[in-house]
């Protein structure tokens, strides 16, 4: 498969008129060689399932030394990450870290860049949680969460990690974000609300960083079989529990199936979202695109995503900002 950079999809954009700054990977894509991470260093949130653990074992399988951070340790998923790490002698180091907690953040970025003895190499900022039910039914304890996992806590992991970067003029920052953060599915609480916020905070700091040699992707992965629906089940069944018949009563269905997701009916493959991240990395710096879908199924944002990044270049490419704006776009 030829590689796949800004560069050419936008050439063959171009002959449609349109301006694309997304890579698409969807399962039946092949990844065919693991890039070489050796020497970088990697913060990685929320590593106790999912995207998270996957992308530690498969960054470090590369080369990279990892730093895997979860909340509440000790705990038996970082017992077992920390035996893997053993067992196959990578260099993965487990660290505390609750992304909704200032000193966390500040202790676990300073605990991995003294370790190093230098700012990180790349920063993936992936732990989140969803809440389901109407927007109505979602209280402000409920969006309060929401909002502070998925917007603030990738906000501050970033802040953190930012001067370390900018002193050394490199590095690369991930926005774990979804398919849902450009289209809308009704009755999945806040989630989209959050997500369309990350999108915009990080493409807006891919402008910001082009003169500091950083770079941002954001990736948006479509349905796939993690435990993140454990977690959705608990916060949302605990929603229910203390909502209002002044809010339920109008979705009585709807509000019936709060808590009761299964995680099944999907098929992906989680090592999908991982293999992307690697394969940006694999890019030469001022190649990497500012958004990568990553699907088993469909793609519903791709055409959001061109369309997006034609208007911005329109917009303001010829203005005192086109120069960030054309960089991180490729036009």
């Amino acid at each position: 498969m030829a590689e796949l950079t800004r560069r050419t999809l936008l050439a063959g954009a171009a002959a449609t008129g349109a301006l694309a700054a997304t890579t698409t990977l969807a399962q039946h894509d092949k990844i065919e060689a693991l890039p070489d991470l050796s020497g970088k260093t990697i913060l990685i949130t929320g590593t106790s399932s999912g995207f998270g653990r996957l992308a530690s074992e498969h960054f470090a399988r590369a080369g990279a030394t990892v730093f895997a951070t979860m909340r509440n340790t000790p705990r038996p998923e970082a017992d077992e990450l920390k035996q893997l790490a053993s067992d196959e002698k990578l260099d993965i180091h487990v660290l505390r870290l609750d992304v909704l907690l200032d000193e966390e953040v500040t202790e676990a970025v300073a605990t991995a860049e003294r370790e190093t003895g230098r700012g990180l190499d790349v920063l993936v900022n992936n732990a989140g949680i969803g809440i389901t039910g109407p927007v109505e039914v979602q209280d402000i304890e409920a969006t309060k969460l929401a909002f502070d996992t998925n917007v603030l806590g990738y906000h501050r992991l970033t802040r953190a990690v930012l001067p370390g970067m900018r002193a050394r003029k490199q590095g690369h920052i991930f926005a774990v974000s979804s398919q849902l953060g450009r289209v809308i599915v009704p009755h999945a609480g806040h989630y989209s609300a959050t997500k369309f916020a990350v999108e915009a905070m990080f493409e807006q700091l891919a402008y910001e960083l082009v003169p500091h040699n950083i770079g941002v992707t954001v990736i948006e992965p479509g349905g796939y079989p993690t435990r993140v629906w454990v977690n959705r089940n608990r916060y949302s069944a605990e929603l229910k529990a203390r909502a209002s018949d002044l809010h339920t009563d109008g979705y009585p269905k709807i509000v019936a199936r709060m808590g009761e997701e299964d995680g099944s009916g999907r098929s992906a493959d989680p090592m999908d979202v991982p293999r992307a991240m690697a394969k940006v990395l694999g890019m030469a710096p001022g190649t990497r695109p500012v958004r990568v879908p990553v699907s088993g199924g469909s793609i519903p944002q791709v055409a959001i995503n061109d369309i997006s990044a034609k208007t911005q270049v329109d917009w303001l490419g010829e203005s005192p900002l086109g120069p960030l704006i054309r960089a991180v776009h490729n036009a």
